[in-house]
């Protein structure tokens, strides 16, 4: 990969990077939050506990109708003290949740969804307490733990807390992750201004993708920021398109902008998943 400081495309690669930095990150980590989590449900059969799982709709029903709400900028005085009430309910009947079934994997998607909410508030101390009580939740599963330490690792990063965020991003992850955690040590390495760290870790991250033929844009502008001209990745042809994620297993249903990064991210998790399962004494 070539190097080269001076590129005109410079100025609009970092424009391009402020606005748009940790979003791919962000929503590859809720597509694969969802994805793991129904089939950690799935894989264990466990028996369901209608009371929790009857919770966890109504508050993802409220949580849609709270996120569509929020997307009008218009909304009269009567309107934004509804959306208030009902982001304060939302917030009660998650705590709710969590209390009565804690360690559930209902509550973990709820307190996932809870801390996506406090970060777009920029409610950083909330977003921390919120994902340290999904780290507390002990639910033997790789993936899940991952997702929760690298979400954790966002936050601290947005709050500026960056050894804390280098620590929790250095933890060990399924390799189904290590391209999402590559990138985001390069994100946080890039905030340390340390642009050697930085370059190596959107390299490897890179390498990843590459060798499952997945393409990232924002990656590819964060590292051309850094005057790195990735080799262009080429997508597999497939007769067969890749269904998009399921909107129920998401967290917290976001709007996939990049379903593409996603549904391979989740593709690539659900290989390593059947290759993990294949491995397991009957």
């Amino acid at each position: 990969m070539a190097l080269n400081p001076s590129s005109p495309n410079s100025d609009n690669s970092m424009q391009a990077l402020k606005q748009h930095g940790g979003n791919i990150v962000t929503i590859i980590l809720l597509a694969l939050a969802g994805y793991f989590g129904w089939t950690y449900w799935q894989n264990n059969h466990a028996r369901v506990d209608t009371v929790a799982a009857d919770q966890y709709a109504d508050i993802q029903l409220l949580n849609e109708q709270v996120s569509l709400a929020a997307q009008n900028p218009d909304l009269e005085d009567d309107a934004l003290a509804a959306l208030s009430e009902s982001r304060d309910q939302l917030n009660s009947d998650i705590d709710s949740l969590v209390g009565a079934h804690g360690d559930s994997v209902y509550a973990w998607q709820a307190l996932m969804m809870k801390a996506r909410m406090q970060m777009d508030n920029d409610d950083f101390a909330g977003a921390t307490a919120s994902l340290k009580q999904a780290l507390a939740i002990d639910l033997d599963d790789a993936g899940l733990k991952a997702i929760t330490r690298l979400r954790y690792a966002q936050v601290l990063l947005a709050a500026d807390e960056l050894e804390g965020a280098l620590s929790e991003a250095k933890s060990d992850v399924p390799i189904s992750f290590e391209a999402s955690q590559q990138e985001l040590l390069g994100d946080i390495y890039q905030a340390k201004n340390d642009k050697e760290a930085a370059i190596k870790a959107y390299n490897n991250a890179w390498s990843l993708i590459s060798e499952r033929n997945e393409t990232r844009a924002v990656l590819a502008l964060k590292m051309e920021s850094l005057g790195i001209y990735p080799e262009p990745i080429e997508a597999q042809d497939s007769l067969i398109q890749q269904p998009a994620v399921p909107q129920e297993l998401t967290v917290d249903n976001a709007v996939m902008t990049d379903n593409d990064s996603a549904n391979n991210e989740v593709n690539s998790s659900n290989e390593s998943n059947n290759s993990n399962n294949s491995n397991k004494p009957e």
